[in-house]
């Protein structure tokens, strides 16, 4: 009974966080196949923690360690390389419209853009907070920075961003 409980428990964070943590793992891995694997470790090391050691903060856990498993990745194969748009066109799509998709398309492509100019750790804390919904307070446990460094990150790339998008 307990067990089903725990496979109940870990197949809702599957089909809550699998593609969430896919987009994430992919934009810091620039590859959709190595993203894959990269929740896969994170969903297997899932099976092998205690639930009572992660409930209530199971986002944050889920992203820094699949985080940890995509750096990891990236330090063996020294290198780090950003999402191709041919890369980005296959992830899933929340808006299946294809008219509004395409107009969409063209505005990702000027957001990213100016988003790859920005330095690493603004690119990552902005992804954290407005892809992936998390708090300031979730995207430092999950980089190991502090609190008000996030806030300064994402605060400065904002600036950054608007003054990107107003000049494109």
């Amino acid at each position: 009974m307990r067990e089903d409980l725990n496979d109940t428990w870990i197949r809702e964070a599957l089909e809550r966080y699998e593609g969430r943590l896919c987009r994430y793992a992919a934009r810091l891995l620039g590859d959709e196949d190595r993203a894959r694997d990269a929740v896969q470790e994170t969903f297997l090391r899932l099976c092998r923690q205690s639930r009572v050691e992660v409930e209530g903060h199971l986002a944050e856990w889920l992203f820094a360690v699949c985080r940890t498993r995509a750096l990891d990745r990236l330090r063996k194969e020294g290198r780090m390389s950003p999402i191709t748009e041919q890369q980005e066109a296959v992830l899933p799509s929340r808006h299946p419209d294809p008219v509004a998709e395409a107009s969409r398309t063209e505005m990702r492509q000027t957001l990213e853009a100016a988003l790859a100019a920005l330095p690493p750790g603004q690119q990552e804390a902005i992804r954290l907070k407005f892809q992936e919904g998390l708090s300031y307070r979730e995207i430092s446990r999950v980089t190991g920075t502090p609190e008000g460094t996030v806030g300064s990150l994402i605060h400065n790339g904002m600036k950054a961003l608007r003054m990107r998008m107003g000049a494109a």
